[in-house]
């Protein structure tokens, strides 16, 4: 069914898809877009994925799906949707099987022209230390007693083990580490597979980039993040790996077949929920928390392992400094100001980043007053963004905007558009040095199977979500198959 017609424009960038236009919707749908970024999900199962998602036993109104929304498992990747705590449920599809996929974003103190010359061979070395693709283990492979600190303590544990710096927690989402993780509800299966994934990039969309910064918009705002024109910077962006999705699978088998129990009648069983303070439900939100707690590890070792090769490749004492790390697919209970009153919810991001405004606790105490840095990258070969959450973004969504671009072409077709030999060249071309095992990997991620970066970033600053601070260009890509 062809839901597009259905969509009612309240404002510029905003749709809303009203209670009941969808048999058995409990509330509305809202969608941040553009008219040509609607067209693009005319075919795909997005829409009709937010109207179930508002279909969901405790949901609070609205749902929203942000610019860069396309076809997921259960919830459309890029969809928000808040659930009352404690009654309200859980759904794994509402979170995704990557769980706490995240970027995080490193600043040099020297500029793209310092270290151009000697680019290629720190893209090398990362490459050797930062082992990427799919299944691929790193150097650091953990025990049982070590995992379990993992799974607990997040980052935390990194910097006990001396991977990490002074300010890297503070400057990192929840600290690094998601409270009420048990180590218990993880599986074996889940726990083999991360066991000597720790420091390791992954494949698909996730990457390491380094980018220069581009533009600047607001000085005041990029100088209390550390950011100047031409400066090196670096952007990861990866996830919880085998581990998390592992949990993932586990949590929804176990829901899927406790669902009569709860007398919940779903439109589509990828919605496979549970009430959050079910016994099924505390255990999914305790090995949720323990996979987020693994994946900022992850990402404070690749950290770990950037800092070590940038030193020797740029000179010793050059340090980067984390400017933020702000995780995606999650769900996390928090306090928001709603209807009217503060309500306590349970925020479902899946393929959505928070983005909260000034003066929230939450924020970094140095960022406090200008508000959470949020970043939006963009494909390989075009852009990506850092921005700055509002009070706007808390009174609309949730304190929350997109993660990226969008996909707009699937695996398989990005692959028929344009060789790997052919991206490779085209990204060359325009000065890009490029490192990836997989030719067909670059196919995938080709920049013409993504949604316009700037269309996405239009929206989210024209709806007043985050404020635009600076636009980085990639100068290096390393990818894994």
């Amino acid at each position: 069914m062809d839901l597009l017609p259905l969509l009612k424009k309240i404002k510029p960038h905003l749709y809303e898809l009203p209670q009941g236009s969808v048999p058995g919707m409990r509330v509305s749908a809202r969608v941040y877009a553009s008219p040509d970024l609607l067209e693009a999900v005319r075919n795909d199962r997005s829409l009709q994925q937010l109207a179930n998602v508002a279909m969901l036993p405790g949901v609070v109104d609205p749902v929203i799906a942000m610019p860069d929304m396309h076809e997921g498992y259960g919830f459309p990747i890029g969809g928000v949707a808040a659930t009352a705590w404690p009654h309200g449920v859980i759904s794994p599809g509402g979170v995704g099987y990557d769980i706490n996929c995240g970027v995080r974003l490193l600043a040099s103190d020297l500029t793209h022209e310092e270290i151009s010359s000697r680019l290629p061979e720190f893209a090398d070395a990362a490459m050797r230390s930062v082992p990427a693709g799919v299944g691929r283990g790193g150097s650091l492979t953990v025990g049982p007693q070590a995992l379990e600190a993992v799974l607990r303590h997040g980052a935390g544990w990194c910097l006990a083990q001396g991977y990490g710096e002074d300010g890297d927690l503070e400057r990192t989402e929840e600290g690094g580490c998601l409270s009420g993780a048990d180590p218990a509800t993880v599986s074996d299966r889940a726990r083999a597979r991360g066991r000597d994934q720790l420091g390791t990039l992954g494949s698909g969309n996730h990457f390491l980039e380094v980018q220069r910064v581009e533009k600047v918009f607001d000085e005041d705002t990029a100088k209390a993040f550390g950011l100047f024109p031409d400066q090196a910077v670096i952007m990861v962006h990866c996830g919880s790996r085998g581990l998390g999705h592992q949990v993932c699978t586990d949590h929804v088998r176990t829901m899927l077949r406790d669902l009569p129990h709860y007398g919940f009648t779903l439109p589509d069983p990828e919605l496979a929920c549970a009430p959050a303070d079910s016994p099924a439900g505390s255990r999914y939100l305790a090995a949720m928390a323990a996979a987020a707690n693994f994946a900022w590890a992850n990402r404070q070792i690749i950290t770990h392992r950037l800092r070590e090769q940038w030193e020797a490749v740029f000179g010793a004492g050059r340090k980067l400094r984390l400017v933020y790390d702000v995780c995606h697919n999650v769900a996390k209970r928090e306090r928001h100001e709603w209807h009217g009153g503060e309500m306590e919810l349970l925020v479902h991001r899946k393929g959505a980043t928070r983005a909260f405004g000034p003066g929230r606790p939450e924020v970094p105490t140095e960022y406090r007053a200008v508000g959470q840095p949020v970043f939006i990258p963009g494909t390989m070969g075009t852009a990506s963004y850092v921005l700055c959450g509002t009070a706007m973004a808390m009174r609309q969504t949730y304190g929350t905007v997109c993660h990226g671009a969008g996909r707009q072409l699937s695996r398989h077709a990005a692959q028929r558009a344009e060789s790997g030999p052919a991206v490779r060249r085209r990204l060359e071309s325009q000065g890009i040095v490029v490192r990836c095992h997989s030719d067909l990997g670059l196919a995938e991620e080709a920049p013409a199977a993504y949604k316009s970066i700037e269309a996405v970033v239009e929206v989210v600053a024209d709806a007043g979500l985050a404020t635009r601070v600076a636009r980085l260009k990639p100068t290096a890509v390393i990818k894994g198959e």
